[in-house]
């Protein structure tokens, strides 16, 4: 894969990762107007995810999902301030693994989520994070949701993916 650009590597790994997911060769992957993707004629939801070298799809069957993979990296010490509430920060205490886990749980909620006017300070809440506990919290419109979110360490990697609205 290494000749064409990465845009073009990165959807042909997610049309290859979609049929070995979902065991068809028969998958139409579209964008609707917010760029949430859907894969056309089937009611499976989706998210994708792509950081660096690494691609993460989940699919659920019933109910909107989310997921994030993020590269472990130290900028986002700088820009902690622009994701996260005065609690959130005093949680994350300046640890990089910490603080990408929470951008990438708020990235999760913004996916499940799926419009344009969400702020990550305003609406997006970690309520929980600790060992295998992590919950986070949609509010917005005067609608709340919560959801578990699961965390795996892929070598230099973060990833967050939902599990459940509870």
């Amino acid at each position: 894969m290494k000749n064409g650009s990465a845009r073009e590597n990165e959807k042909m790994g997610t049309g290859f990762l979609l049929n070995k997911m979902l065991n068809t060769y028969k998958n139409e992957l579209s964008y609707t107007s917010n760029k949430e993707p859907y894969l056309v004629g089937r009611k499976e939801q989706i998210s994708i995810s792509h950081s660096h070298d690494k691609l993460a799809i989940i699919v659920d069957q019933m109910k909107k999902t989310g997921i994030d993979i993020e590269l472990i990296r130290d900028k986002v010490k700088k820009i902690q301030h622009k994701f996260l509430n005065a609690a959130e920060i005093k949680i994350a205490n300046n640890e990089t693994e910490t603080l990408i886990s929470f951008w990438a749980i708020k990235e999760t909620l913004y996916k499940i989520y799926g419009l344009k006017e969400v702020d990550f300070i305003k609406h997006l809440f970690v309520t929980e994070y600790g060992g295998s506990n992590i919950t986070g919290r949609i509010a917005i419109n005067g609608q709340e949701k919560n959801y578990k979110l699961a965390k795996e360490t892929l070598d230099d990697y973060i990833m967050i993916y939902a599990l459940d609205e509870i």
